[in-house]
């Protein structure tokens, strides 16, 4: 009877639990998701600090970052026990903890992805523009693998696509029994568990994505240098066309930093068929080289705005109206740009000479919305003034010569 191995993942639905960010060394650099996903031993100075990126209940298997797996040192001893050559145990504190943590790096890559069993897997191609990982996955969808050519390994990562984490029967049962809270197991091999008419739905659905992904991809490098990463919230929001939220980043020249959306103009999943969504991305541009946007004032505005227009109809008609101003929550944001009711303000569509108002995908055009921060006494002259207020704070925007630019340090136009 052939072997059965499990792709192991982190279960985001338990309740109340705690999210964590990536691993910092003693000298507090933090150390990025690459160092732990090639599959061989880390060198790491001192003991590893883990921080939140959400605080919440504690679980005894999770991910710092994306993909580097945190174990209570009771999770640690079962890999110990079952899987001593195929795992490096780095100690690691996390975050306002007495429990024992360690860094669970899988030092084992196997090559063993069964293209044709699985539903479904794409390759890394030169029009991606991706040189270092021609001939790798772009994307596995129901993974299966070939049990055949693992031998003795009990878990390891697959070659080409390092994000999975393959464990052997024999560690899933042993963690279940154990009770390790934030594990979750699917099996991959054997059959596909998807219909004929699942699957077809499926492919439908991922090659509607991917080909506006790819349009709005061309579209991005036509105003700097694409950041390979793109950006996804912990919990995904089901008021996107597609389902998932996105934001790219782009790198422009005078070291400026902008941030887009990238999912807006998705075609409406549920419908399968091809459309622009809502028809529009928003872009914000602010003049620094942000090198954590994870956690930059930027992209937690544009998150609350993308939300705003994601979910109501009537903020996206007078987006598309002109120019549109509103307020979102300012918690978390600069000082400078939060008024005394503790809200934010965004004009967006203000017009601009360094970005293109639309772009062409093969589903249509997708107009590039411009958002715009405002500091409080120009929200206060949008709310004495309305529209025309708004007109002439455009106006004076480009009179300035900072158009869409945000800055934080910079005199009110009003």
């Amino acid at each position: 009877m052939a072997k059965q191995y499990y792709d192991l993942f982190e279960d985001v639905h338990v309740p109340g639990r705690w999210h964590l960010d990536e691993p910092v060394e003693q000298q507090g650099r933090k150390l990025g998701t690459g160092l732990f996903r090639w599959g061989e031993p880390a060198h790491v100075e001192g003991r590893l600090r883990i921080p939140f990126y959400f605080p919440g209940k504690a679980l005894d298997y999770s991910l710092a970052g994306t993909s580097i797996p945190v174990v209570h040192a009771r999770v640690a001893a079962v890999f110990t026990e079952l899987a001593p050559d195929d795992v490096q145990l780095i100690p690691a504190e996390v975050e306002g903890q007495r429990e024992p943590y360690v860094l669970l790096n899988i030092t084992r890559v196997v090559k063993c992805i069964d293209d044709e069993a699985s539903d479904e897997v794409r390759y890394v191609t030169p029009e991606h523009g991706l040189p270092e990982q021609l001939g790798g996955y772009r994307s596995v969808i129901g993974m299966r693998i070939d049990p055949s050519k693992v031998g003795d390994v009990q878990v390891f990562r697959t070659w080409g696509w390092e994000v999975a984490i393959v464990v052997s029967e024999a560690i899933k049962d042993a963690l279940e029994e154990l009770g390790a809270t934030g594990t979750k197991f699917q099996e991959v091999t054997g059959p596909s568990t998807i219909s004929a008419e699942e699957r077809a739905r499926d492919r439908k659905s991922r090659e509607l994505l991917e080909t506006a992904a790819t349009a709005r991809e061309a579209a991005w490098r036509t105003l700097g240098s694409l950041d390979k990463e793109v950006f996804m919230p912990i919990a995904m929001s089901g008021s996107w066309p597609g389902q998932r939220q996105l934001w790219s980043v782009i790198r422009r020249e005078a070291g400026r930093t902008l941030l887009v959306t990238h999912g807006l103009s998705d075609p409406f999943i549920e419908s399968l068929e091809p459309s622009v969504g809502f028809g529009l991305e928003l872009a914000l541009e602010v003049d620094a080289a942000v090198k954590d946007i994870s956690k930059g004032w930027p992209l937690l505005l544009l998150d609350r705005v993308a939300d705003e227009v994601a979910e109501h109809e009537h903020v996206r008609e007078g987006v598309k109206a002109g120019l549109f101003s509103m307020e979102v929550s300012g918690k978390g944001l600069p000082k400078s740009l939060v008024t005394d009711d503790g809200r934010v303000a965004v004009l967006l569509g203000v017009a601009s000479r360094t970005l293109p108002s639309h772009f062409s995908t093969p589903y249509g055009e997708v107009r590039l919305v411009t958002v715009k921060v405002l500091l409080p006494s120009e929200l206060g002259f949008v709310l004495e003034h309305g529209a025309e207020g708004q007109a002439e704070l455009a106006r004076r925007f480009v009179e300035s010569g900072e158009e869409h630019l945000s800055r934080l340090k910079r005199k009110p136009v009003a």
